[in-house]
């Protein structure tokens, strides 16, 4: 394969940490983004890929981004990663501040990161046969769950920008992708939740045979890249197998029944 570049959203921590490793490994240039500059350094540092510190619901640091990622030559990929989920109250006692900022990260964010790079990543399409538009959502975009109030609408909203996206590029080399997971054991998205209470965020993945890590993500979304581009893989939803759905999560061993 050609040398080529990928953006990715949340790099610091997580499945965009996870992301930008194994694009590093499988031979891509990557830039890292996120608002951690020392997490980011030491990415860097372990990888040998670009970074820049950004917060992206700040438009004119999206577009110190866009312009620093133009610099460093074409771009064949964005991985729409950051995002991140506030609480885990009801629809009428949730804050309506927690809900502005899932809306800002997991939404706006989104559309102005992907607004920024869609005119970069048609000039890159006319030198290769296509190119790609990652995002991460979740299953809570697709199946509502008591207290996922915000969430929920949040990432039902980004599905839903992806779906209109895919449509508005049809015709277009772009491959519009959208990766929903379920249950992740990473270090941060449960302790975040829980405003930074450990003994919530541990909880959540207690006595779960397996829940996914970060690696599992990371792996479907440089897959889902590296596929001929004639492959489109619009919608790829992963759960642990203990997980049938956000709301119905197997604890203990999993066997046969009798």
């Amino acid at each position: 394969m050609n040398r080529r570049r990928v953006v990715v959203t949340g790099a610091s921590s997580g499945i965009g940490a996870a992301t930008v490793r194994l694009f590093r490994e499988r031979g891509w240039d990557v830039v890292g983004v996120a608002r951690r500059a020392d997490r980011l350094e030491a990415l860097a540092a372990e990888t040998g890929a670009d970074v820049f510190v950004a917060d992206l619901t700040v438009q004119a640091e999206v577009d110190a981004l866009r312009d620093f990622v133009a610099g460093l030559g074409p771009v064949h990929a964005l991985v729409n990663n950051a995002g991140g989920a506030f609480g885990l109250a009801s629809v009428e006692e949730g804050s309506a501040d927690d809900w502005i900022r899932m809306f800002d990260v997991n939404v706006v964010a989104v559309k102005r990161v992907t607004s920024a790079f869609l005119p970069l990543l048609r000039l890159a399409a006319a030198d290769v046969d296509g190119v790609d538009i990652v995002t991460v959502t979740s299953i809570a975009g697709h199946v509502a769950y008591e207290g996922g109030g915000g969430y929920n609408a949040a990432k039902f909203a980004a599905h839903a920008l992806m779906a209109v996206l895919r449509l508005e590029l049809a015709g277009e080399p772009i491959r519009v992708i959208e990766v929903a997971p379920g249950m992740v054991k990473t270090e941060e998205f449960s302790l975040v939740r829980f405003g930074g209470d450990q003994a919530k965020a541990d909880a959540v993945y207690d006595n779960v045979a397996d829940p996914l890590v970060a690696d599992d993500i990371a792996e479907s979304i440089v897959h889902a890249v590296e596929l001929p581009f004639h492959v489109n893989l619009d919608l790829v939803t992963i759960k642990p197998v203990a997980q049938a759905a956000p709301h119905k999560v197997v604890r203990g061993e999993l066997k046969p029944r009798a």
